[in-house]
């Protein structure tokens, strides 16, 4: 097994895992409880991991988290309402809170 994501959101673990599932690579997680040890250790060393279970998935996971993670092709969208440009990552805009459509 080796480890492909850290992360110290369990929601971003979460998605990671979901994501490449959904490619039919198989993962665990690890660190799952560790956060109860804050002030043991270093809060670093209880971020929850992920990890291929199949040392062949590696590079396939790796490219995979790259590319759903990656933002170089996101594209602006303007705001409907105000005209103003919002960042692909988000879903209502910034200035306004106006949906997305």
């Amino acid at each position: 097994m080796r480890m492909v994501f850290t992360h110290s959101n369990r929601f971003i673990v979460a998605n990671a895992k979901n994501i490449l599932e959904s490619y039919d690579v198989k993962v665990v997680v690890k660190n799952e409880y560790a956060s109860s040890a804050i002030g043991e250790v270093s809060p670093f060393d209880t971020w929850l991991e992920l990890w291929v279970v199949r040392d062949l998935d590696y590079d396939r996971a790796c490219r995979i988290l790259e590319s759903a993670i990656s933002d170089e092709n996101a594209a602006p969208w303007v705001c409907r309402g105000c005209r103003e440009e919002n960042d692909e990552s988000f879903d209502l805009c910034w200035n306004c809170g106006a949906g997305r459509v």
